[in-house]
């Protein structure tokens, strides 16, 4: 088959590299890719968020298998256009999609399926959303409406700092995503991520994994797109996964399909477990980066199965097989990030790592520049490992990491610490 993968990070180079082997893949162009995936794959720039364009490219190269990585052409409404011209796509409906678009949407659902979330409040002005805050008390969570690229929720510790992240919100800090804002209760607990394929009838959960949102060890510094992330999370045990799918996945699936909006694709549920009970914090409508990094290190090459068959609504034909391991990611950031950083720096030691089932770097923002690896992002490499223990696993991703010669980044050194203890 002729595959193609819309994204250029890190999650992308994951997927195409657990793509690649398989031996149902013939061709593999991921647009616009990075350096790593220009290493495995064949790579192409256009404007993955115009369906029209993508569409066309697909004719053009014959492909028959388009994984859509990240959450924009999504909610551009990318998989719909290619549907309607006859391809065969991995990810949800501009409409079914509107579960990351839009958190007010996803609260609706939660609602209406009576899925345990936080209680909340949705609000278009600035003055409503502050007296209700007053009346609330803190701590308390304020969030952008729409896609502000995981940075647009903000944890308020007291009520001063909540009324000035609305004044951000409404001000244009995150562009269109903050017209609108949810505040909702502060929920406490260990907080995990659930990764579920859909076909619009079946769920089949895929992986459980715990990443690392603050820049600093021990959790500590500003939130960030994620810094690392480890799979299994043994916080989310066989009876609370069975608890979230009963009370949160299949209800909301359910309610998907009432509304005439079915779900395909994978649904990545971000869950705070507390005394045994899960709740649902959000829904990501694509894989999470950098946990999907894990999960393909887990999975390997019977990922591309499992896609296609949600794909073309299969899945209650498949099964997935797992190892009894456990995988480390750690990413390597640009110094300043997720403030202001530098583009361009050289990284060296790349080429004496390993690359194989055990060990892998996959990219994230990376650029090749006469003939070198160069930074192009703030979350620039991902160094990922797997082991018979998460220990182990640890061990082997900061080995790799010290091995990289890269003065311009930083990395957390205790991914994998909750676990660890």
């Amino acid at each position: 088959m002729n595959i193609l993968i819309l994204g250029s990070g890190g999650r992308e180079h994951s997927l195409a590299w657990a793509v690649m082997q398989n031996p149902k893949c013939d061709k593999l162009i991921v647009a616009p890719g990075n350096a790593g995936i220009a290493a495995i794959a064949e790579c192409a720039s256009f404007d993955i968020e115009d369906a029209g364009v993508v569409s066309r490219f697909c004719e053009a190269q014959a492909i028959d298998f388009v994984i859509i990585g990240p959450e924009a052409p999504l909610a551009a409404g990318v998989a719909d256009r290619l549907r309607a011209d006859g391809y065969l796509v991995f990810g949800p409906s501009q409409a079914a999609a509107e579960l990351e678009a839009s958190k007010a949407f996803t609260k609706a659902i939660c609602d209406a399926a009576g899925a345990p979330t936080a209680a909340y409040g949705h609000f278009t002005d600035a003055t409503a959303a502050k007296a209700y805050v007053q009346a609330q008390g803190a701590p308390i969570v304020v969030k952008a409406d729409g896609l502000a690229a995981g940075k647009g929720v903000i944890i308020a510790e007291t009520v001063a700092q909540a009324e000035a992240a609305i004044d951000d919100m409404f001000d244009g800090s995150f562009g269109a995503a903050g017209a609108e804002v949810v505040i909702e209760e502060f929920m406490d607990g260990e907080e995990a991520s659930y990764f579920i394929l859909c076909d619009g009838e079946t769920v089949l959960p895929i992986g459980t994994a715990q990443d690392h949102k603050r820049v600093g060890d021990g959790d500590t510094g500003p939130n960030t797109g994620g810094m690392g992330a480890y799979s299994p999370a043994p916080v989310l045990t066989d009876a609370i996964a069975e608890k979230a799918l009963a009370e949160i996945i299949r209800p909301t699936m359910a309610e998907m399909v009432k509304r005439g909006t079915p779900y395909q694709g994978v649904l990545y549920a971000g869950l705070m477990i507390k005394d045994g009970h899960p709740r649902l914090v959000e829904y990501n409508v694509r894989f999470g980066d950098p946990e999907c990094q894990v999960l393909m290190m887990r999975l390997g090459a019977q990922v591309f199965d499992l896609m296609h068959a949600a794909a073309e609504t299969r899945l209650s034909e498949a099964q997935v097989n797992w190892a009894d391991d456990h995988a480390v990611t750690v990413v390597l950031a640009a110094s300043g990030y997720p403030g202001a950083y530098e583009k361009g720096s050289v990284i060296g030691g790349l080429d004496a790592l390993p690359e194989d089932s055990m060990n892998m770097v996959f990219h994230a923002g990376t650029a090749k520049k006469d003939g070198m690896i160069v930074a192009a992002g703030g979350r620039v490499l991902n160094v990922t490992a797997r082991g018979a223990s998460l220990a182990e696993a640890q061990t082997r991703a900061y080995a790799m990491v010290d091995q990289i010669d890269w003065s311009e980044g930083f990395c957390r050194r205790d991914i994998g610490w909750r676990a660890l203890g």
